[in-house]
């Protein structure tokens, strides 16, 4: 039997909920992987996880088969990574964690993923500071003189099936959780990562809606993690909101530099969010750090929460991320107050007094996508208010952004069909 028969035949038993062996798993991945395939297949196969999900094993296979079609980086000792489900706009942490641990010495190459149900992923916004499109050898140069790099994965053909299924699945915004957790996990165990903080947030309108979904996922990581012998964390937690203030690209990645650059207007919330993250990952990669390390740890900081907060505060970590940077070929002096949204723009005001109540994440995400993010990278929204803000009549509630004229009237005539706010 040829090989597109027994994809073809694999395809069909999937989407009956039959489970498949590795051998059609990887004759799938790797026509997937070199693009042979073609859509209408990748398409059913997509639809096939999403439908029926994946055992256990096949999910084993599933990850195994999408790192052994593309490349495989290699670093020497801990290397630490973090990465979140997504789903959740205008919370980009990975901005601010990344140069902290890399501050602190540990080695974190970070390869990111685009939007897929929000309007920017890390890769995106990363995209605003400096490029993220590099070759294995140029990964290997920028690690080796900051300890990080914040680039786009599909760029070095690491588990180059996923992109090509995450591409026929935007249109429709959906992933499977199996498929989220599989994309994760191949391109974070395929860069070389052995620590890892997975960053799994659950809530009405993102990805994940219930502690229940959180802590089956949470059991899948786990697995997974034991079965390729790598540490992980899974940081499960209820999400309202946005971390943030801005949603798309380059508001998002103002909203970081102000973090890092300790201003009046950062974002406590993101600044929160991504210290946890970062003692986390300190609590995971220093048991197996060096013996002076721990002690020096333990002298001058105590713990792991005082110790990222400190590399933050002092601005190591905004030092950092200007040498990274630098080493990606951006403007390393670049400041917050230099990103400057789309020209046009709409001012939200509230009709009446009262306090958010709630925000509607889906929402303000789909209306952030009319804006024309992530492509037009100076769309977006600011949120003026956030959850438990109370406000006056006629006050901001939030700001749209664009680049072209023709998406503020699209959004603004959105507006009604997609409230962002819910107030009290």
């Amino acid at each position: 039997m040829n090989t597109a028969s027994v994809v073809r035949e694999a395809i069909q038993k999937k989407l009956l909920g039959k489970e498949l062996s590795y051998k059609e798993i990887y004759t799938i991945m790797d026509e997937i992987a070199n693009q042979r395939l073609g859509d209408i297949l990748t398409t059913y196969f997509a639809a096939s996880g999403y439908s029926k999900g994946f055992s256990n094993e096949e999910i084993y296979y599933l990850t195994k088969a999408m790192i052994e079609t593309g490349s495989q980086l290699k670093f020497p000792g801990i290397v630490a990574d973090k990465h979140s489900i997504g789903g959740v706009p205008g919370t980009r942490t990975t901005m601010i964690v990344v140069p902290i641990i890399a501050a602190a010495g540990f080695t974190i190459p970070k390869s990111s993923s685009r939007a897929i149900t929000t309007p920017g992923g890390t890769g995106d916004d990363m995209e605003v500071l400096a490029p993220v499109t590099f070759s294995e050898k140029d990964i290997y140069r920028i690690v080796k003189k900051t300890n990080a790099c914040i680039v786009w994965g599909g760029s070095v053909d690491i588990a180059p099936a996923d992109d090509e299924l995450i591409r026929v699945e935007q249109p429709l915004l959906f992933e499977s959780f199996d498929k989220v957790l599989v994309s994760i996990m191949a391109k974070k165990i395929a860069f070389g990562s052995n620590h890892i903080v997975i960053d799994l947030p659950y809530g009405d309108h993102v990805k994940v809606h219930t502690l229940a979904e959180a802590n089956i996922l949470a059991g899948k990581f786990e697995y997974l993690a034991g079965r390729f012998n790598v540490k992980l964390f899974v940081n499960i937690h209820k999400t309202q909101q946005p971390a943030g203030r801005g949603l798309g690209p380059l508001l998002e990645a103002r909203d970081a530099l102000r973090v890092l650059e300790q201003t009046a207007d950062r974002p406590l919330d993101l600044e929160e969010r991504a210290l946890r993250l970062a003692t986390q990952l300190f609590d995971l990669c220093l048991p197996d750090a060096t013996k002076p390390l721990q002690e020096h740890v333990q002298k001058h900081y105590g713990d792991s929460r005082t110790w990222a907060k400190s590399i933050l505060t002092s601005g190591e970590a905004l030092k950092k991320m200007r040498q990274i940077i630098k080493a990606q070929g951006g403007k390393s002096d670049i400041i917050s107050t230099d990103l400057r949204p789309g020209r046009f723009s709409y001012v939200v005001l509230a009709k009446q007094s009262g306090m958010v109540k709630a925000i509607n994440s889906k929402n303000a995400s789909i209306l952030a996508k009319i804006l024309g993010a992530p492509a037009q990278k100076k769309s977006g929204i600011y949120l003026e208010k956030k959850m438990r803000e109370s406000f006056h009549r006629d006050e901001p509630l939030m700001t749209l952004y664009a680049e072209q004229e023709y998406n503020l009237k699209e959004a603004q005539d959105s507006l009604k069909h997609f409230p962002v706010f819910e107030y009290e």
